[in-house]
């Protein structure tokens, strides 16, 4: 059941394949051993981008090793899910061991290394010739404009391939009003050039040392540099298109089941990165009725900051994806944030805007876009919900969460630790996060403070 090397016990798995089939196996495990071990409280964890197992079971290790010491008297049992997600080597979760041999191929060239190719493999199966000769081009970066145009269209065969899904919107995880859905504009013929300039720009803008001042200018670096952000976002449309379905036709229904046979058992779900959409996703895929989702806790969620809303505040038209999920929680949704976080802050809506926009900008767009309505989960919290509360990390430690609703939590006092491209994006394992998750799920409190509202 659990493996030897989790800090927890008892611990479960429950593999998904990319469509949100959930291994049988594991599951049947779960529903026949979760009442035998007498669990009150089952913590749900799923991950965002990684390339092994063994990596998404040692951050579940190491988050949950703090918990049994904060909650000693919670009879807690652990989940960990495991979807096929990708991870780029140059977006380590910092504190994890890391081959230097990969740190050293990422950082020098924007060539692809061996794990990178074959994580790709695994997200593109089928496509080794063409994923041989984006390796080519990024190692060569012939100079010529109708070379980098090729190279896009190579970049575009693997989206283009990509089954369609339910949860095909890729840049702002909203719906407008008769307006169809549309693959990436960023992929599009005759855009390559212009993209991969933008990216290596925003890159060049997060490796230089931040000044006080309003930035007034941008060289403009070599696009090949961009051009490597350019595949990474082919492979983060598979993922978050591939979480989305992961989280409404497996994890949903997964709960579901347990609901059936352990109505008792309270379920918190906690997501970081892809695996916060996954577990948000996952309220849309819960049977009608099944209310056993007492706290949903986002870790640097990578989607949109109005997936929840109703209606954007620019547009009447335009609602969150996820519209209204939110009351699927039987407690509430807490949102925890960084603005250290310069994947969510930067390159996710700069990425965004291209792929529902036209994909021509100005530079100085890379500055301006921070904060609009591109704008991610886990930069700035979750936003156009009416009631949404806003807390610090210590606000939050020391009194009681809101015992429904959404919750913004600035948590930058910790999440706060990274390099470029991604900064702080993975600096999620700390034990103050940690009791963020008992606090929204009132583990280990007395049941009438659990019933209190704040």
């Amino acid at each position: 059941m659990a493996d030897p090397a989790m800090s927890v016990s008892p611990y479960w798995e429950l593999t998904f394949d990319a469509d949100g089939d959930v291994d049988q196996g594991e599951r049947d495990r779960l529903l026949s051993e979760v009442r035998q071990r007498g669990v009150s409280d089952l913590i749900v964890f799923s991950h965002g981008w990684n390339s092994q197992r063994a990596g998404a079971t040692q951050l579940y290790s190491r988050f949950f090793a703090p918990i049994p010491r904060l909650a000693p008297k919670a009879r807690i049992g652990y989940v960990g899910v495991i979807w096929p997600s990708m991870e780029f080597p140059d977006q380590p979760i910092p504190d994890f061991p890391r081959s230097t041999v990969a740190a050293t191929e990422a950082t020098a060239s924007p060539a692809l290394d061996a794990a990178t190719r074959h994580a790709l493999l695994d997200t593109f199966p089928g496509k080794a010739p063409v994923i041989d000769q984006i390796a080519r081009m990024l190692d060569q970066q012939p100079p010529q404009d109708t070379e980098l145009e090729e190279y896009g269209r190579l970049v575009r065969t693997l989206v283009e391939t990509m089954p369609p899904g339910p949860q095909a919107l890729f840049g702002a995880d909203t719906l407008a009003e008769g307006v169809p859905q549309c693959e990436p504009r960023m992929f599009a013929v005759g855009c390559t050039a212009e993209v991969c300039e933008q990216f290596a720009q925003a890159l060049a803008h997060l490796a230089a040392p931040q000044s006080p001042g309003p930035v007034t200018e941008f060289a403009l670096p070599n696009p090949w540099k961009g051009a490597r952000e350019l595949l990474r976002q082919a492979a983060y449309f598979a993922m978050k298109r591939r979480a989305g379905t992961v989280g409404e036709r497996g994890l949903g229904p997964a709960i579901g089941r347990l609901a059936a046979v352990a109505p008792e058992v309270r379920v918190h779900l906690v997501g970081h990165s892809f695996g916060g959409r996954l577990v948000s996703f996952a309220l849309r895929g819960l049977p009608e009725g099944v209310h056993s989702v007492k706290s949903v806790t986002l870790l640097q969620g990578a989607f949109s900051h109005y997936a929840f809303a109703a209606r954007l505040p620019d547009d009447p038209r335009t609602g969150g994806v996820l519209q209204g999920q939110q009351n699927r929680v039987d407690g509430p949704l807490v949102c925890c944030y960084s603005h250290c976080d310069s994947a969510l802050g930067t390159i996710y809506p700069l990425a965004s805007r291209m792929a529902d926009d036209d994909c021509s900008f100005a530079a100085v767009d890379i500055v301006r876009v921070l904060g609009d309505k591109w704008g991610a989960m886990g930069h700035d919290g979750v936003q156009a919900v009416p009631g949404t509360r806003s807390l610090s990390l210590a606000e939050a430690l020391n009194s009681p969460l809101p015992a429904s609703g959404c919750v913004n939590v600035d948590a930058c006092a910790v999440v706060c630790h990274g390099e470029p491209p991604t900064g702080a994006h993975s600096d999620i394992v700390h034990p103050e996060l940690a009791r963020v998750v008992l606090a929204a799920g009132r583990i280990d409190r007395p049941a009438a403070a659990q019933a209190s509202p704040v």
